[in-house]
């Protein structure tokens, strides 16, 4: 079970886009995470008419290190450390380590 999952709210901690925040769109293998809005690049293509591509440049989102964010607590408004803890009834779930406060329900 990954500390953080597609659709979560994170804030970045290091790098050129530090202190901004963004939701989760896609979860690499590798540990990388593509999060909406941070870590922009443009993209120069070609326009292909057979695949009904238009030429230009193109702002899209590259991945970031998993190490670089952390979940966003809404409580504290701040990033916080999630930790793992199984429920009574078998669950295991996320929780934040600073209020306790229970990420999965």
């Amino acid at each position: 079970m990954n500390k953080i999952k597609k659709g979560d709210d994170v804030i970045v901690i290091a790098g050129r886009d530090k202190g901004k925040r963004g939701s989760v769109l896609r979860v690499m293998p590798d540990g990388h995470l593509v999060v909406a809005d941070i870590n922009m690049v443009k993209r120069h293509t070609k326009p292909n008419p057979n695949r009904g591509v238009s030429g230009g440049i193109i702002e899209k989102e590259m991945p970031i290190d998993g190490s670089n964010v952390m979940l966003y607590n809404s409580q504290t408004k701040k990033g916080d450390r999630v930790g793992f803890k199984i429920l009574e009834d078998g669950r295991k779930v996320r929780f934040f380590k600073s209020t306790s406060e229970v990420v999965d329900i």
